[in-house]
């Protein structure tokens, strides 16, 4: 099946350039019905980094792990009780280069079942939301801001504001423009 039909956003692989810090994320995404929705997470309050924001389950990589896929894999794990074994990963999105943390985040996409199994850990997820592709794809929810010359998006979602990052990534998944 050709992936790039579905989700526009799909890219090859780029690795990180050598030495820079790593990090990867996990664009997690399963069928209901004739939609298919995407595992989000609100972070909790009392993390370090990020605190309060909508995110995908990721997180800088650990030295036990080969590769950016390994990365996501595991903190989707870690944050969510994803089994690894139960993703196939079908592309990336585009690399994000954060300046504020100095990090290469590799946006890793994967398909898991239909209604997965889902386990927040209670000390990295305060909440999780499931939004449909389809939700996500109304170009009018979407609204942007002029952030240091740089346009920054936002979208709410039950009752929380996606931006950033993580909306830039979600964004690039549906083939929306930047």
């Amino acid at each position: 099946m050709d992936h790039r039909r579905t989700y526009p956003g799909l890219v090859e692989h780029v690795p990180p350039p050598d030495g820079t810090r790593r990090a990867a994320v996990l664009v997690a995404l399963f069928p209901d019905g004739d939609d298919v929705r995407v595992v989000l997470t609100k972070r909790p309050l009392t993390m370090p980094t990020h605190a309060g924001h909508l995110a995908f389950p990721g997180g800088r990589a650990d030295p036990e792990d080969t590769d950016e896929v390994a990365t996501a894999l595991r903190e989707a794990h870690e944050e969510m009780g994803i089994e690894p074994s139960s993703v196939e990963v079908i592309g990336f999105l585009p690399s994000i280069h954060t300046v504020q943390f100095a990090l290469w985040v590799v946006p890793v996409v994967g398909l898991i079942g239909p209604d997965p199994v889902l386990v927040p850990s209670d000390r990295e997820v305060d909440k999780v939301l499931l939004p449909t592709l389809a939700e996500l794809s109304r170009p009018e929810a979407w609204r942007s801001e002029l952030w240091n010359g740089r346009h920054i998006w936002f979208y709410e979602l039950d009752g929380e504001i996606l931006w950033g990052a993580t909306a830039m990534m979600v964004r690039q998944l549906l083939g929306l423009s930047s």
